[in-house]
């Protein structure tokens, strides 16, 4: 299969599961938003959830990117890190709205085994927050009296947003970046120099 095969397929599943949901959406949906024949998609998806799983699984490994390039920085601050890291997450979702609706609200569609494997990369995108925070704290940058529901807290700001952000708004993804930057630098007392 070609990357132009494969990115059409994936695209016309992120259409249909964004217009239809999961369940109204049929394989015949796909293929015809593809320009293929029912039977080309069984050609490289056994199934439809099979398409959903690849649309989740590639969009997880994306925003796992986006917040292990946020925290990679060595020469700046605890805040610095949150700060970029809050920033690309949520113009990550913003960006990828439709994927992340998909994602967050059909992950019970997926089998065990993929819900499982989904899961790991939402705990590493968890953990690499939560690394920020700890260093922050051990820094004196933070006050921070429960790490793991702060991290969860601010990741929601980022997660929620594919509910209502519309990329025609009035906000774009950076504008919507910067704002939860800023709430989660408050969220966590960070002091200022």
């Amino acid at each position: 299969m070609t990357a132009t095969a494969r990115e059409r397929l994936l695209e016309a599943a992120v259409e249909a599961f964004a217009e239809k949901g999961f369940t109204a959406t049929t394989t015949r949906d796909i293929a015809a938003r593809a320009g293929m024949s029912p039977a080309a998609v069984y050609v490289h998806h056994d199934s439809k959830e099979s398409l959903l799983f690849t649309v989740s699984l590639d969009g997880h490994r994306s925003a796992l990117r986006v917040v292990e390039a946020g925290t990679r920085d060595p020469g700046s601050s605890s805040p610095q890190r949150l700060a970029r890291v809050v920033h690309d997450f949520s113009a990550w979702h913003a960006t990828n709205s439709r994927v992340g609706r998909i994602v967050q609200y059909e992950f019970d569609a997926l089998t065990p085994e993929h819900r499982a494997e989904i899961a790991a990369l939402r705990r590493e995108i968890e953990a690499r927050v939560r690394e920020v925070l700890v260093e922050g704290v051990r820094s004196g940058d933070f006050e921070v009296a429960d790490v793991a529901g702060t991290a969860r807290a601010i990741l929601s700001l980022s997660i929620d947003l594919v509910r209502w952000f519309h990329p025609h708004g009035p906000q774009t993804p950076d504008q919507v970046g910067d704002l939860h930057a800023r709430l989660a630098l408050r969220m966590v007392a960070a002091h200022r120099d």
